[in-house]
C-alpha cells in the first residue's frame, strides 16, 4: 500500500513540476491595440451614404472620408457631409464615428455618433462637437494651425503612431485614445 502511496505521490511530483513548463501563465495586461490607417472599403463598410443628423439623412462625400481601426475592428472615422439646403447648413460640416474611446482636445467622446462643425477665427478654428441624433452640444475646442508645408486635408484623423491628430483644412486638435 505504501508503494502506491509512493508512486502516486511521484506522479502528482512530477505534474506539479511539469505543467508550469508546459502551459505558462503569464500576468502580464493583454497588449494595448495597434492603430493604423482605414481603408477606403473599411471607411465605406462602417460610414453612412446619407448620415443620421438630428431629424434629417445627410448625404456624406465618401472620397473625403478618413478614420483609424484597431486590431480588434474598432473604427473612429468621419467624413465631409453635404449640407446645402439642410437644416444643419452652416452648424455641422463633418460627421464622425466613434466606435473607441476618445478624447479630443480635452473632449470625451465614448462610442457612438457625431457631427462636428467649426468657425473660422484669425489663425485658429473654432471646432464644435455635437451628438448626431439629438444636436445636443459635446465641446468646443480650439484647433491651431499645422506649420507650412503640410498639406491641407478637408477632413483626416492620422494614427496616433504618425501624429495624433484631427485635421480640418490647415488646423489641428490632438487627441488620446482610450481603452
Amino acid at each position: 500500500m505504501k508503494r502506491l502511496t509512493m508512486h502516486s505521490a511521484k506522479i502528482l511530483l512530477t505534474l506539479v513540476i511539469t505543467l508550469p513548463l508546459a502551459s505558462p501563465i503569464t500576468l502580464a495586461a493583454p497588449p494595448k491595440p495597434s492603430w493604423r490607417a482605414a481603408t477606403p472599403d473599411e471607411l465605406a463598410a462602417a460610414l453612412p451614404a446619407r448620415a443620421p443628423v438630428e431629424k434629417e439623412r445627410i448625404e456624406t462625400e465618401m472620397r473625403t472620408a478618413s478614420g483609424i481601426i484597431d486590431t480588434r475592428g474598432k473604427l473612429i472615422a468621419g467624413v465631409v457631409l453635404i449640407t446645402a439646403g439642410y437644416s444643419a447648413d452652416g452648424k455641422y460640416s463633418h460627421y464622425f464615428l466613434v466606435q473607441s474611446p476618445i478624447t479630443i482636445a480635452g473632449i470625451a467622446l465614448p462610442p457612438g455618433s457625431y457631427v462636428i462643425g467649426w468657425q473660422r477665427g484669425d489663425d485658429s478654428l473654432a471646432v464644435a462637437f455635437y451628438d448626431a441624433a439629438t444636436g445636443s452640444p459635446r465641446g468646443t475646442a480650439t484647433a491651431h494651425r499645422i506649420p507650412t508645408g503640410s498639406r491641407v486635408e478637408s477632413f483626416r484623423l492620422w494614427p496616433p503612431n504618425d501624429h495624433a491628430i484631427l485635421q480640418i483644412g490647415r488646423f489641428a486638435l490632438p487627441y488620446t485614445l482610450g481603452d
